[in-house]
């Protein structure tokens, strides 16, 4: 009997010792936050999630020149003349299409050396952390406003243009090669009048 009330008494005083520790942690302020509803504070030089505002992209290939991991791609097509690529907001003249510009989050080390080297600063870090994806290749973020159709056109037409450049290129050579060939006949006609004159 004397056992049954000592585990009696060891019972009820360890319920009374979690139950003052829970009173005690009830009336202390929250030190954890509430997680998708609240967002911690990010310091302004916190490195995150790369924006790249393709308007203001020349496609210099800097950043990707400058990834150390080789997480950016970026493809570019030559634009023609009767083409309005319209200026950069730094008043850059653009004079590139800029086909492709994937950067591959999930080798990218926010190291944030891309974005020193762009003339134009269109590659910027975020303040957005949160991109987890089910799939490795959801994290490849392409920042190309161009279609698929776009990016045939301008390749099209670039193509078209460079044709035409050498069938004027070739029209020249042959029209200077004829007009050469026209003047050595008239040298040659001058001088043998002369001799035929002697």
């Amino acid at each position: 009997m004397k056992q049954y009330l000592k585990n009696t008494w060891e019972a009820l005083w360890t319920i009374l010792i979690g139950m003052k520790i829970t009173w005690q942690h009830l009336f202390v302020p929250a030190v954890t936050i509430q997680y998708p509803d609240e967002h911690r504070h990010i310091p302004d030089r916190a490195r995150n999630r790369l924006y790249v505002n393709i308007d203001d992209c020349i496609g210099c290939m800097q950043c990707e020149r400058a990834c150390p991991v080789s997480c950016i791609h970026i493809e570019t097509v030559k634009s023609v003349p009767t083409d309005e690529l319209g200026l950069t907001s730094k008043g850059t003249k653009k004079a590139l299409w800029v086909t492709k510009f994937e950067i591959d989050f999930a080798k990218c080390m926010y190291c944030q050396l891309c974005v020193f080297p762009c003339p134009s600063e269109c590659i910027t870090m975020t303040k957005a952390y949160e991109f987890s994806e089910q799939y490795r290749e959801d994290l490849v973020y392409n920042f190309s406003n161009l279609s698929i159709t776009d990016i045939a056109q301008k390749q099209i037409n670039y193509d078209k243009f460079l044709a035409e450049k050498l069938t004027l290129a070739k029209a020249k050579e042959e029209a200077a090669a004829k007009a050469k060939a026209e003047s050595e006949n008239q040298v040659n006609n001058l001088t043998s009048n002369e001799e035929n004159n002697k």
